[in-house]
């Protein structure tokens, strides 16, 4: 038996096992490397190259660089500034639309004449200085334009004292309604016809043809002579006559020439009359009532009358009109 067992365990081979042979270690990647970053170029640098004594390939080589590291900065203006000149294309028109809005607002609820034009002066002011505003803000100066009208409001206010008094009398010429437009009205020693009542100024249209500009500050402050509003008005001519002339007599002449002028109001009393003694002529006055829109034919009318009487005694005429 024991010889069986030794024979059987001798027959048997034994099983190798495998060596484990150890995992490669693996390889470190290699460490990226990156170009450097160009420096980028300042303002000054390119300033002081474009005046150094390089050449001119050299200054042009170093304006493209300083291009090129401005790119991304020219690329955000040059949006911006598109952008604000659209919006200020597309704000014109709306300033032009809302103006005629306006305009059209007023005529279908029969807005007087001057009211419209002063509205639409102020209001075309007005818009263009919002559009202003909003391309300023868009630009990113609007913080600037800001702090430069807070600076300069004060300096601004004692600059503009009379504009901003002609302004304010512009609105009390509208509120209070002294004269209208083609009204004949006489203020601050001129008269004349009304053509326009502007933000600041009113125009005047004399009988000779001439524009008169007036202050709107100067006609609230001065007394306004409205003859529109009236039927009639008396007419006063001035004259002056030596002593020796006989006054009696050309009392009788020139009330005959105004009993026969059609223009006077014959109903109305008429009259002349000694108004003022000076030292070397006596000053005498034709009066009469005539109708507003014959005063000026009348008037000149009885100068000449006046003129050819008297011419010969040597008078001296003078003629001041009072209403």
């Amino acid at each position: 038996m024991n010889g069986l067992f030794i024979q059987a365990a001798s027959a048997l081979t034994p099983i190798p096992f495998p060596t484990p042979t150890p995992s490669p270690r693996p390889t470190p990647s290699p460490t990226p490397t990156f170009a450097p970053t160009p420096t980028p170029v300042s303002i000054e640098d390119l300033t002081q190259t474009l005046n150094s004594s390089a050449n001119d390939e050299e200054k042009m080589d170093f304006l493209m660089e300083f291009l090129l590291s401005q790119r991304d900065v020219l690329f955000s203006f040059a949006k911006t500034l598109l952008f604000a000149i659209v919006v200020f294309i597309i704000g014109r028109r709306l300033v032009k639309f809302s103006l005629k809005m306006t305009q059209r607002w007023m005529v279908k609820h029969e807005v007087e004449i001057s009211v419209q034009k002063f509205v639409m002066s102020l209001a075309n002011f007005s818009y263009h200085l919002i559009l202003i505003f909003i391309v300023a803000w868009i630009l990113g100066i609007g913080a600037t334009i800001v702090a430069i009208i807070g600076s300069a409001g004060l300096a601004i206010g004692l600059a503009l004292q009379g504009s901003l008094s002609n302004l304010a009398g512009g609105v009390l010429i509208l509120a209070l309604k002294p004269f209208k437009i083609g009204e004949y009205i006489s203020v601050g020693g001129v008269e004349g016809t009304v053509d326009s009542i502007d933000i600041f100024y009113t125009h005047l249209s004399t009988t000779d043809n001439k524009v008169i500009v007036i202050p709107n500050g100067t006609i609230t402050n001065s007394t306004i002579t409205n003859t529109t509003n009236v039927l009639k008005r008396m007419l006063i001519i001035d004259f002056m006559v030596p002593y020796e002339m006989d006054v009696e007599k050309l009392r009788e002449a020139l009330t005959e020439v105004m009993q026969e002028n059609q223009l006077l109001c014959q109903d109305d009393p008429m009259a002349v009359v000694i108004s003022r003694l000076s030292p070397l002529k006596v000053q005498m006055q034709m009066k009469a009532w005539v109708k507003t829109e014959d005063y000026w034919e009348a008037r000149y009318g009885l100068l000449e009358k006046l003129k050819d009487m008297i011419g010969e005694n040597q008078a001296c005429g003078n003629d001041r009109n009072k209403l």
